[in-house]
């Protein structure tokens, strides 16, 4: 099928270019200048005596990122589920394409925020931080839980500061969003010496208020914290590393053995390992033109049975 051969090519031309490293360090640098570039329209002189300046700028980093998408999309013409399996692919066209947007460009606020989201897209061509933002969602859940558990902590010691303090201290006391403000900014321990020793003048049953506050929202509670980020961190290393696994062509060929060790078994193993490729690619494209075939209610070729089936 002539069109199915147009994709497949195409989508080899731009995946040699996508996957090049020089083009993932060009697009890295264009994200940096962006973010530089906002950096100077930060102050009032530079911004405006060179106005004209940043706006090409701006609009140059517009149509790099616009090129770069496309050539992503290009990448996936043989198969274009793929690229909409693939997050980063969605979040990086919601970016590129709302720039494009009338309401989006006509909105100065929003036209900011759209390019500082950009700047996240740096997490792209950094592992890294690539997995600290998986992380940071896989946490959720489990962050949402702790906030419902040091809240419920939160009201309970603050209604029992309210009783205990009220009329003695009620500046930090007075109200239930004064004691529970008062307690929450102690959960940093800052400040936690003038609050006992306030606490001391009024009843020596305070030391185990304050104690056991301290004890439970800014130890046990915390490390409760840091152990659900450091779980979903675990957890998001063994994603990226099942998605590295996927993107990966295949195992590299081990080293020879036997009397073919050396330059020219590794000669032929690289030789035996394009032709598997080769192969593969062929019955594949067989198989595609058997399928539409059978789609459209034709017997196929013998041919193409016998492309399907490479002999060794």
């Amino acid at each position: 099928m002539p069109a199915r051969r147009g994709r497949v090519k195409l989508a080899a031309r731009c995946r040699v270019v996508t996957e090049a490293p020089a083009f993932g360090m060009a697009v890295f640098a264009v994200i940096l200048l962006n973010a530089a570039l906002m950096g100077v329209e930060t102050y009032s002189g530079p911004a405006r005596e060179y106005r004209q300046v940043l706006e090409a700028a701006e609009e140059t980093c517009l149509l790099v990122f616009t090129l770069e998408m496309l050539l992503r999309i290009g990448a996936h013409a043989d198969r274009p589920k793929a690229f909409f399996r693939d997050p980063w692919n969605l979040f990086d066209l919601a970016v590129v394409a709302a720039a494009f947007l009338p309401v989006v460009r006509e909105n100065a606020t929003l036209l900011r925020l759209l390019r500082l989201a950009r700047v996240l897209r740096s997490a792209r061509f950094l592992p890294h931080l690539r997995i600290l933002l998986i992380a940071v969602g896989r946490s959720l859940p489990g962050t949402a839980s702790f906030l419902f558990v040091g809240a419920l902590v939160l009201y309970v010691y603050a209604m029992v500061g309210w009783v205990c303090f009220a009329e003695s201290d009620p500046q930090h006391y007075g109200s239930l969003g004064r004691a529970a403000l008062t307690l929450f900014l102690l959960t940093t321990l800052d400040g936690l010496t003038d609050a006992v020793r306030a606490g001391l003048q009024i009843s020596r049953l305070s030391i185990l208020y304050y104690a056991s506050y301290a004890l439970l929202a800014s130890f046990v509670l915390v490390n409760v914290l840091i152990g659900v980020v450091l779980n979903s961190l675990d957890e998001a290393r063994e994603i990226e590393a099942e998605a590295e696994a996927e993107r990966a062509p295949g195992p590299a060929p081990g080293p020879a053995k036997g009397p073919l060790a050396g330059p020219a078994a590794g000669g032929q193993d690289l030789a035996d390992a394009g032709d598997v490729r080769e192969r593969i690619a062929t019955a594949r494209r067989a198989l595609d033109e058997i399928e539409a075939s059978l789609a459209a209610g034709e017997r196929p070729p013998a041919r193409q049975l016998e492309a399907s089936h490479p002999g060794p």
